[in-house]
């Protein structure tokens, strides 16, 4: 049994010596920052890495993390400069600049910047009218993280980013915004189909335009191309009748033989058709000697 005795002494002792080593020998890790007090005091601040701690003599007053921390405060009524009230809220972005100022600065921080964020939102939407606030929210956050980051400094706290979540108006006027936006959308909506259709008009009428102008065009080139046709008809007639005249003047006919062709001619012009016909006297000569010639030829 002396054995198990020892054995326990020496769990117990292990127990002792970890535990004391483990209060002695703080660990802080990434991120994050100690506050150590001295007897009661302000001691350092401890980053990441090994540290020792004297026993009853310090003590580790705050656990303070260096990241970046993101608030979402409920929403605020605030009064616009024309007596609106609206609901609007807000997210704050910041950190820890200095882990004893945060420590020692303020009671609450966490509280502290969401009242100093609903002070400050009221003030700035309280110089804005409606419009104004609806449409200026960068105006809005720019002018609350100035003035946040500016009030935060004694408590250790940097200010990055203010931004402004929601706005929400009461529901008259929402009613009012929707009535008002969809006039906009109508209005909008009827200058675009009366732009559409003058330009569908317009248009028409140019490819109408267009349309006379390639059928004029069609009609001229048509009308010239018959008259050109016409002309180099009549110009070939003409050309052909030359070349006739200058046959029979290159075959040198008798007298005889171009009174026959006149008397023929004369035959056509008649054509059965007319009563009286005047003829020459030459060839009428001409027609009684081809007569009596034909009446020797049939007695024979």
């Amino acid at each position: 049994m002396e054995w198990l005795t020892y054995l326990i002494v020496i769990l117990v002792i292990l127990l002792v010596v970890g535990g004391i080593f483990a209060y002695l020998v703080r660990l802080v890790p990434q991120a994050e920052a100690y506050v150590i007090e001295r007897l009661g005091a302000y001691h350092a601040t401890w980053t990441t890495g090994l540290h020792i701690l004297i026993p009853i003599i310090d003590r580790v007053a705050n656990k303070v993390t260096l990241k970046e921390i993101v608030k979402d405060f409920a929403p605020q009524p605030v009064i616009t400069k024309d007596n609106v009230t609206m609901q609007i809220d807000t997210v704050v972005y910041f950190f820890i600049s200095d882990p004893k100022l945060y420590t020692y600065g303020v009671v609450g921080p966490i509280t502290a910047i969401e009242n100093l964020t609903a002070t400050t939102l009221r003030n700035i939407i309280g110089d804005l009218e409606l419009d104004e606030t609806l449409t200026s929210r960068d105006v809005i956050n720019t002018k609350m993280r100035a003035i946040l980051d500016e009030a935060t400094d004694p408590w250790g706290i940097k200010v990055t980013r203010v931004e402004v979540k929601n706005i929400i108006p009461p529901r008259d006027i929402q009613e009012a915004m929707e009535k008002q936006m969809r006039a906009e959308r109508e209005r909008r909506e009827a200058i675009l189909r009366a732009e559409g259709e003058k330009r569908s008009a317009i248009l028409s009428a140019e490819g109408e335009k267009e349309s006379m102008l390639l059928r004029a065009t069609a009609r001229k080139e048509a009308m010239i191309a018959e008259a050109e046709g016409e002309a180099q008809a009549i110009e070939r007639k003409y050309q052909a009748e030359a070349r006739g005249i200058q046959m029979i003047k290159d075959a040198a006919p008798s007298k005889e033989y171009l009174s026959l062709k006149t008397l023929e001619a004369y035959e056509k012009m008649a054509d059965g058709k007319a009563t009286k016909i005047v003829v020459p006297t030459e060839l009428q000569t001409m027609a009684s000697a081809l007569v009596g010639a034909k009446e020797v030829v049939t007695k024979e």
